[in-house]
């Protein structure tokens, strides 16, 4: 049993090895812009991660941790729960590294697409659809949703997005590993 907790234990450290490593490689590749986000650049990442709806990616970075045995996984869960209980918490405490990383265009842009009638089929698609093989697949798109996914500034936005999207994950775990380690 320790040698299983020990696995565990070093299986937690390497994927937070990886995941500050894969930050760190996506992190230049994103245009970031200055280092101390401004009031209205704040105030939109937070409603760019309310449309997103943040709080399922928080509890589903969450429960896509290891821990050593189901006790320490229901009692991360529930800390985790208490965290997400209020959404506005975790988008205040996320839209100032999320500020960072993105420009104020893509998150206008992208907060328009996920409030969008095909971005809420994609949010459906991400947080509530079972795992494949292939990953995850698009929702069909109608006419008019495919005339707006070609325009220059989504895509041009949806670009630096996937871009940065590592680093947005990364920046999720971290709020997850705060809220496991207090009380």
């Amino acid at each position: 049993m320790h040698f299983i907790t020990s696995l565990a234990g070093a299986a937690v450290i390497s994927l937070a090895a990886f995941a500050s490593a894969t930050a760190g490689a996506t992190a230049p590749a994103a245009p970031a812009p200055a280092a101390a986000p401004d009031a209205a650049a704040v105030k939109a990442a937070q409603e760019l991660l309310a449309a997103m709806q943040a709080e399922k990616l928080v509890r589903s970075v969450a429960g896509a941790s290891r821990f050593p045995n189901e006790q320490a996984r229901v009692a991360a869960m529930a800390k985790v729960d208490k965290l997400t209980q209020t959404p506005a918490n975790v988008y205040q405490r996320l839209s100032a590294p999320i500020a960072k990383l993105l420009s104020a265009d893509t998150v206008t842009e992208m907060t328009r697409f996920y409030q969008s009638s095909y971005g809420q089929k994609v949010l459906k698609e991400k947080y509530n659809s079972h795992a494949r093989l292939g990953g995850e697949t698009a929702p069909e798109a109608t006419k008019e949703e495919k005339a707006a996914l070609k325009k220059p500034a989504y895509l041009k936005a949806s670009k630096e997005f996937d871009a940065a999207e590592p680093a947005i994950r990364h920046e999720v775990f971290v709020l997850v590993k705060s809220a496991l380690a207090s009380a």
